[in-house]
């Protein structure tokens, strides 16, 4: 870590109790290997919690050099490009919900940046109809769309930040020069889902075609826990950027670079593609539960609507949401009952209902409207389950529309949740050579063929359809909680959240903002507790391991519900405001830590 003048003034961070870290450490092997405490701290000033704890580092280091919160956010994204490759970066994009009370020229800002991929110019709606490779929309160049990460990222920082781009950079380019070693979470990914080593594995052929990727990322299909990932050609394209800007990326070799690799192998992109990319700024998603504000992401993130859905009907079910919570104990069979049945709700209407606004017409105002909402909650059913098809709407409700996470606090109280993904495990297993990045799979997050679901088992609306400058559906949901000051406005950050994971991106948030808000957990407690989660199709409500074979599994059987299993329920980052302090964690399913001071 840099020393610097503020480095008196870091806190250290303090351990959970012995109980909650061997609790929360069942999860996975990589959250059994993080030392006690590792991944929660408290900070007085300022801090950054993110998936990678070299990642926190370097977001923190622009934080003690006097940047606000989107320096050190750009600084933090261009870390995870090179440390968490298989989750984002530069050839992927995201969403990025910012709060700054007091920037030196703007004042306060709240806004939401959308530098989501693309569809290629040379795409159609039914361009995957009768292809003849499966993998066609997951794997290769035919999946790849048009990266915005690079767009996104510099539009906040020219816009909001107050540091130069080389200064922000600068802890990327060292580490891609410097290289690190696997940890847990990366090795466990690369035999992910039969997605990455064993999908190498069933065909000899595949190898070659992904040289870059078996060869430097993969290890020939023999990564271990400790080997050294040194793609340096990575701080070439950082220094492009640096130097040029948008054009060091989107034009010249890395443009060139990009194209190269994903023509060879029968893909869309273009050039032209890549100079007409623009990042999308919007207004943040606000949604009032327990008289605080709500912020998240506007379509096409269906995460935000989701999350603002279920929020909604829970407000409405207050009484009943307090009543569980006061008899507890936590995660009883009636409080996950209640919470999957709103999620239920979202996540039907989100798979009828959603798509790009700038292409096709969501409801949004009726899907949020309050007499909706209203009817949604009073719809679920304590005693049980209902029919399928009674969750969401089949009718247009009338208005009244592999990634990582990372969370961002400047001494300022300004405030940055930011999810970003190049979709599945390693994307498309391309990589820009010789710049040593990966391409997103993005494609696969639209409805490529028709009644078939995507990769994470989610079914889409026509309306999700590929297009030129579409941008797919996502369940991204970076989220912040403030509180509402009796005229209305925003006062001071209460939390933040977001996750990784697809749609269990959705589920991890909330449940972690529940066991925040509600059951007034800290933030290490808030992610430790075990997850559930439920997609509304398939009808299978899926429990982590501590919640396997639990006397509230049996409960849940009788109140109609199918179970399943499932190692972890996303991989969430979060920061609570605590007493004088600022309370971080990432969440032990993944294997980062906070840092800050």
């Amino acid at each position: 870590m840099t020393a610097s003048a503020n480095s008196a003034a870091c806190t250290r961070p303090i351990p959970l109790s012995l109980a909650l870290v061997a609790a929360a450490l069942t999860f996975t092997a990589r959250a059994q290997d993080t030392p006690p405490g590792d991944w929660m701290g408290t900070f007085e000033h300022a801090c950054v919690a993110a998936d990678h704890k070299l990642a926190s580092e370097a977001g923190a280091e622009i934080l003690r050099k006097g940047g606000n919160a989107v320096d050190a956010a750009v600084a933090t994204s261009f870390a995870l490009s090179v440390v968490r490759s298989y989750s984002c970066g530069l050839g992927g994009g995201g969403f990025m919900v910012i709060h700054l009370k007091n920037h030196p020229r703007l004042g306060e800002v709240t806004t939401a940046i959308n530098y989501r991929e693309t569809g290629p110019g040379a795409v159609k709606p039914d361009s995957f109809e009768g292809e003849a490779d499966p993998d066609a929309s997951t794997h290769g160049g035919k999946a790849v769309c048009v990266p915005g990460t690079v767009a996104g990222l510099l539009y906040a920082l020219d816009k909001y930040g107050t540091m130069d781009r080389a200064a922000v950079m600068a802890p990327a380019i060292r580490l891609a020069e410097q290289g690190f070693h696997a940890d847990q979470h990366y090795v466990d990914s690369t035999h992910d889902d039969d997605l990455v080593i064993p999908w190498f594995k069933k065909d000899p052929a595949r190898a070659n075609r992904f040289a870059f990727m078996w060869e430097r990322f993969l290890k020939r299909g023999e990564v271990a826990v400790g080997d050294r990932i040194h793609v340096p050609e990575q701080a070439a394209a950082f220094r492009l950027i640096a130097q040029k800007g948008r054009d060091g990326f989107y034009m010249g070799p890395v443009a060139e670079a990009m194209v190269r690799a994903v023509k060879a192998d029968r893909g869309f992109l273009t050039l032209e593609d890549l100079a007409a990319y623009e990042p999308r700024e919007m207004q943040p998603l606000r949604v009032t539960f327990r008289g605080q504000t709500i912020l998240t992401m506007p379509p096409p993130s269906s995460g935000g609507i989701v999350l603002a859905q279920v929020f909604g009907m829970l407000e409405e079910r207050r009484e009943d949401l307090e009543r569980i919570v006061k008899e507890g104990p936590h995660n009883s069979a009636a409080y996950i009952h209640l919470v999957t049945e709103a999620a239920k709700h979202g996540f039907a209407d989100r798979a009828r209902w959603m798509g790009d606004p700038a292409f096709v017409e969501v409801p949004l105002k009726g899907l949020l409207a309050p007499a909706y909402i209203r009817s949604r909650a009073r719809a679920i059913d304590l005693n049980h389950t209902l029919a399928n098809d009674a969750y969401g709407t089949a009718t247009p409700p009338r208005d009244d529309h592999g990634t990582s996470h990372f969370c961002v606090i400047d001494e300022h109280g300004g405030a940055v949740s930011c999810t970003e993904t190049v979709n599945l495990i390693f994307g498309s297993m391309l990589v820009a050579e010789p710049f040593g990045f990966v391409l997103n799979d993005e494609m696969d997050d639209f409805l490529t063929r028709g009644g078939q679901a995507n990769a994470f088992g989610l079914s889409h609306a026509e309306k999700n359809r590929p297009q030129p400058g579409k941008r797919p559906l996502s369940c991204m949901t970076p989220t912040m909680v403030l509180d509402t000051n009796p005229d209305g406005s925003l006062g001071e950050l209460v939390l933040m959240a977001g996750g990784a994971g697809g749609p269990r991106i959705i589920s991890g948030t909330l449940e972690s903002m529940l066991n925040a808000l509600v059951w007034d957990l800290n933030a290490g407690e808030a992610l430790a507790k075990p997850r559930f989660h439920h997609q509304w199709q398939p009808d299978t409500l899926d429990l982590e391991p501590a919640l396997q074979g639990s006397p509230a599994e049996a409960e849940l059987k009788a109140l109609g519900h199918t179970i399943g299993k499932r190692k972890a329920v996303g991989n969430v980052q979060i920061v609570k405001r605590g007493k004088d302090k600022w309370e971080a964690a990432s969440d032990p399913r993944k294997g980062g830590a906070p840092d800050g001071y």
